[in-house]
């Protein structure tokens, strides 16, 4: 498999959307006729299939469209609006008295206790307010200091209306930690006399989009829970020399359970503390802004976690409040609970928690976790998306979550123009990735979550030479065109205990005894790797317009992730990363490494993932070979099992002169050096898929 060629890239930009009033007298349809979706011309252009949908696209953009100008007329705008986070919580003001706020409807009354006082449970009452909102002023101490010193714990008191007592945590707490011998979580008032100040500016939008998916927690080969400082020092500088210019951190938002992977979130403002504070984790995006490197949050606005004395679950006593009643508030495979969206206070809840992690920890924009769940009243539960268009549009869309993620997303890149947001969605929602102004949803990519699924497909159920190229082939350029998808091999999902990563799945346990380069190679570590590498470089090259890659699987990683829980015995044996086997010079693993890191170099100096769509001009099933044009590179693969070829005639886009500019069988690759780099391959203006053909192309059979 070889990569030859030159460069061309293009840029992906961001629009916005303005405000319409529409008539009380007008009937719902009358309404939807009268709106006018400034950009939908464009939409219909690219997918004509869309125009029997014209009307939910016109409700959908109209219900944005009035949600904006209720924003504006009962908040001052969504920019005041989303600053919620100044005024909710705990708050120090000038003269340091301390203003607490809090919205819990359902309550009775409201106290606040903690270290300041002694635990005293009635001393501290807040004041009730409008629309279910409580207050609280706390003036300073004699010594003119704060009344709750830095570091000190606090809880909510609730009186509920049945005459119950109950403790909670303030749903904006900033940081909240647990005791060792504890269960629950402890609200602890984050107020550093000198806080971490953050100095190097936000990098720019990048092109080409190349995303290392990571977990700080395991970012060590120690088996412990990792911290923010260790990744700082010796993840963020091997991130930096794969060539990877973004970031994708997960599991930061606080979750009492580790072995959820950060998706059953407790409290939504605070960072993890088991990692370490607020302040560590302000530095290591500050040190990867230094790098150029982007960060993204991993954020979970889908569900939250069931837990009451440290989440948002009955936080006031009763059922709903931030959430739907059950059922419909309750997500029956994820046991979780679901926000309901057309409430004026959880939109600014959410709202505000998004721009709290973009100003506060300074992120650059977000990975939204389980979009399917939200956008469909059936949460996806038990349905085969088919890709018939009415699956997208009637009953079953869920049009208050729907509009959420569009006002998140028209908010986001009008007050942030470069950040990046990225849906995961495995339904294929038209239009996800186009403008607000267009009647999109607003999103700059959606993960290509077929993709990995199919290589996995593969490996379980195929003998190499049962391959179907031309699925492979189809499964990668499977996607709608004008959205920008995020294309990987695998990610953390095929990581998990349960399943098997790649590398696993091709070498097995044989990984354990035979990936020393000391010793020839194995003809299963040797199939193993090229395929590997192979693998990765097609759904890099062919895939999307941005790639994703978790972190160790670059370089093969021996095991899978499995969290301490009951059923390992709370062992951390599988929660880590074994990076030091990269540092091994007579172990592969940094022959796979050293590939995944120029292969996102190769990219980065010819940009095909910024190129438009690649033009394929071979799939051939007996001689397992594909070939393809992207921004004037030429990708040749070979995946014969025991074939190679001489005098290969390819078809290329651009006439010319071609040399090998990446090669999987390099000898530093693991591979076996069977070309010779100095070669120089010339076209010829022959007739060949209606393209001119290139003459003499050696291509190489990984054995």
């Amino acid at each position: 498999m070889s990569v030859l060629g030159a460069c061309q890239c293009q840029c992906i930009r961001a629009a916005a959307v303005g405000a319409r009033l529409v008539s009380t007298g007008e009937t719902m349809a009358d309404q939807e006729d009268n709106v006018t979706i400034p950009g939908y011309s464009r939409l219909l252009q690219m997918d004509p299939y869309l125009k029997p949908y014209e009307r939910d696209f016109k409700r959908r953009y109209e219900l944005l469209q009035k949600q904006l100008l209720q924003l504006e007329e009962a908040e001052g705008g969504f920019d005041l609006f989303t600053r919620s986070y100044k005024t909710f919580g705990v708050q120090r003001r000038p003269d340091n008295s301390l203003f607490f706020k809090e919205w819990a409807p359902a309550a009775e009354a409201l106290f606040l206790t903690g270290d300041f006082n002694n635990w005293d449970k009635f001393s501290h009452p807040y004041t009730k307010k409008e629309f279910g909102k409580w207050e609280l002023i706390l003036p300073p101490k004699h010594d003119k200091s704060p009344a709750v010193d830095h570091n000190t714990k606090l809880k909510v008191v609730v009186h509920t209306k049945e005459g119950k007592r109950l403790y909670r945590i303030s749903p904006w707490a900033k940081y909240v930690i647990k005791e060792e011998k504890s269960v629950i979580y402890d609200w602890v008032h984050w107020d550093p006399p000198q806080p971490y100040i953050q100095i190097h500016p936000r990098p720019k939008k990048p092109t080409s989009l190349r995303i290392y998916e990571a977990h700080v927690g395991i970012a060590s080969p120690e088996g412990k829970i990792a911290s923010y400082t260790n990744f700082t020092i010796n993840v963020l500088p091997r991130i930096k020399d794969l060539g990877y210019n973004c970031i994708q951190l997960m599991a930061v938002m606080e979750h009492a359970y580790y072995a959820s992977f950060g998706y059953q979130i407790t409290s939504f403002f605070a960072a993890s503390s088991r990692y370490g504070t607020p302040d560590e984790l302000k530095q290591l995006i500050d040190v990867a802004h230094s790098l150029g490197i982007l960060v993204l949050l991993d954020v979970v606005h889908s569900h939250a976690s069931k837990n009451t004395e440290d989440g948002l679950n009955q936080f006031d006593g009763s059922d709903s409040c931030f959430f739907h009643s059950p059922p419909r508030g309750e997500h029956s495979l994820w046991d979780s609970r679901l926000f309901n969206y057309s409430s004026w206070e959880v939109l600014r809840f959410l709202l505000s928690n998004l721009r709290w992690w973009m100003e506060e920890y300074r992120f650059d924009g977000f990975r939204f976790d389980g979009i399917t769940s939200m956008l469909y009243h059936h949460h996806g539960i038990g349905t085969g998306f088919s890709g018939d268009y009415s699956e997208y549009f009637g009953l079953q869309v869920d049009e208050d979550s729907l509009v959420y993620l569009m006002l998140s997303n028209h908010i986001l890149h009008t007050l942030y123009p470069d950040c990046i947001t990225i849906a995961e969605d495995v339904s294929g929602m038209p239009a996800l990735c186009r403008g607000v102004e267009e009647g999109g949803l607003g999103f700059d990519y959606r993960l290509a979550m077929a993709i990995p699924d199919k290589w996995i497909q593969i490996l379980k159920e195929l003998k190499d030479e049962d391959w179907n190229i031309g699925n492979i082939v189809h499964t990668l350029t499977n996607r709608r065109y004008g959205e920008n998808c995020v294309a990987y091999a695998e990610s953390h999902d095929q990581a998990l205990v349960g399943d098997k990563s790649l590398a696993f799945w091709l070498m097995d346990k044989e990984m354990y005894t035979n990936m020393s380069s000391m010793i020839p190679m194995t003809p299963i570590i040797d199939r193993g790797m090229q395929l590997h590498k192979m693998i990765r470089l097609l759904t890099h090259g062919l895939g999307g317009e941005g790639y994703l890659n978790f972190m160790g699987n670059e370089f093969g990683h021996p095991e899978w992730l499995d969290f301490p829980r009951e059923g390992n015995n709370q062992s951390y044996h599988y929660a880590r990363r074994q990076f030091n086997l990269v540092d091994m010079d007579h172990l592969r693993y940094c022959q796979l490494y050293a590939f995944d890191r120029d292969m996102n170099r190769t990219e980065d100096k010819y940009g095909w993932l910024a190129a438009p769509p690649a033009f394929v001009s071979a799939k051939h099933e007996e001689d397992k070979v594909i070939v393809f044009d992207r921004a004037n590179v030429l990708f040749i693969f070979n995946f014969h099992p025991s074939k190679s070829f001489q005098d290969y005639r390819v078809a290329v886009e651009v006439p010319g002169k071609y040399k090998i500019k990446l090669d999987s069988d390099a000898v530093q690759y693991g591979g076996h050096g069977r070309l010779d780099h100095n070669t120089e391959f010339f076209t010829e203006p022959l007739p060949f898929s209606g393209l001119v053909l290139q003459n003499e192309m050696k291509l190489l059979s990984v054995n």
